[in-house]
């Protein structure tokens, strides 16, 4: 299923085999939440960006179309149109970001829907057979995500329930994927550790669900107003007690430097809607550095977004005509600058991944992780 097939300090290069094919690591997982890329991107273009494993999102696939749609259409693979590794959130961060809207009992959550305010139930069990129905390669454990920073009262017994809560996802998405009429009998289990920013809850909750019979472990409840720097110290804290012959996720991350930084830290998986969601404000990843479309400068420039790039945005079009579709109000101004960033990122996994083939990843890391995030114009 998955093998470590080179490391350079703690980061690692490996390879992950699933149902639907075999993943290159590390990789990042494009962010398709209601089986589509916001932004008028389609299965088909992900294919073209280089895209290895989308991600969709379990709550909002079961308020609409509902989970049950998607089974009688026979999964998600088959309703979207893609034929690659897919991995499904349990739900856990979108029901837990509904704070004013939630009550959370050992069962599970109780909450309100975004949509159209009915009551909906979630807990472990149903967590499991919704992506059970879904047929995703990867489901998620349900958890809890808890605020930054948190009481640690609350975030140990949280914790606690959390891992309790993966004991119930693990008998439950046992028996799923043994009945005979499973959308994908192969579908894996990844357990989410939890913690806040105590290191020893996190160090002791992860030894904990470690004696789970889990496909994977993710890092879970980071990102979310934290000091990046405290995610980091988190994720060194972490990663010793992580098995070391299973992937690792980081949940939610995020930017290219923050992913450049995850990898040297022994992460195998990350995802995050930031490339898509900057792409739709005008924000594009550079080689060099960001830049905004917007800008007037770009008014009369001919080149592409970057010149190091060669996705089918960089091949076909001007910063001058993006920028005319930006001010212009154009759908297709959004959709051209989702495919470009992340094309990026995709593109951004290959060449750690080239590095980390080269023993190479500590100077491929010095050159670009500082400089990615930067505006380009502060790096010229």
């Amino acid at each position: 299923m998955f093998q470590v097939v080179k490391t350079e300090g703690s980061a690692r290069r490996g390879v992950f085999t699933c149902p639907h094919g075999t993943v290159q690591t590390p990789v990042f997982m494009n962010v398709g939440t209601q089986g589509a890329i916001k932004g008028a991107v389609s299965a088909f273009d992900l294919k073209e960006i280089g895209c290895q494993v989308e991600l969709s999102n379990t709550y909002h696939l079961h308020l609409r179309p509902g989970d049950k749609v998607v089974r009688e259409m026979g999964g998600l693979h088959k309703f979207m149109g893609w034929d690659g590794p897919m991995l499904t959130d349990s739900g856990g961060f979108q029901v837990f970001s509904l704070s004013s809207l939630r009550k959370i009992t050992e069962e599970g959550v109780t909450f309100a829907s975004h949509i159209d305010g009915r009551r909906i139930f979630m807990g472990p069990e149903e967590s499991m057979q919704i992506q059970s129905n879904l047929g995703s390669d990867i489901a998620m454990a349900f958890d809890e995500c808890v605020e930054n920073p948190a009481p640690r009262e609350y975030v140990e017994q949280s914790a606690d329930r959390t891992a309790r809560w993966l004991e119930r996802c693990v008998a439950e998405h046992r028996r799923l994927n043994e009945q005979p009429d499973c959308v994908n009998p192969g579908q894996m289990l990844f357990g989410i550790n939890q913690g806040g920013t105590y290191p020893d809850i996190r160090q002791r909750h992860m030894d904990q669900i470690a004696q789970l019979p889990c496909d994977g472990f993710a890092i879970g409840g980071l990102a979310v107003g934290e000091p990046t720097q405290t995610m980091y110290d988190i994720i060194d804290a972490v990663e010793p007690h992580m098995p070391a012959d299973k992937p690792r996720y980081l949940m939610g991350v995020g930017t290219p430097s923050n992913i450049i930084e995850g990898v040297a830290r022994g992460v195998d998986f990350f995802d995050c809607v930031m490339p898509a969601r900057n792409a739709r404000h005008g924000k594009l990843y550079t080689w060099r550095g960001t830049i905004n479309i917007k800008n007037e400068k770009y008014k009369l420039d001919p080149l592409p977004i970057d010149p190091e790039c060669q996705c089918p945005v960089c091949r076909n079009f001007s910063r001058a005509y993006l920028r005319h579709l930006v001010t212009a109000g154009e759908m297709l101004a959004m959709r051209l600058a989702v495919l470009h960033n992340l094309y990026f990122y995709n593109s951004l996994m290959a060449r750690i991944r080239e590095a980390m083939d080269a023993g190479t990843f500590e100077a491929f890391r010095a050159e670009y992780s500082g400089m990615l995030d930067r505006k380009l114009e502060d790096n010229q």
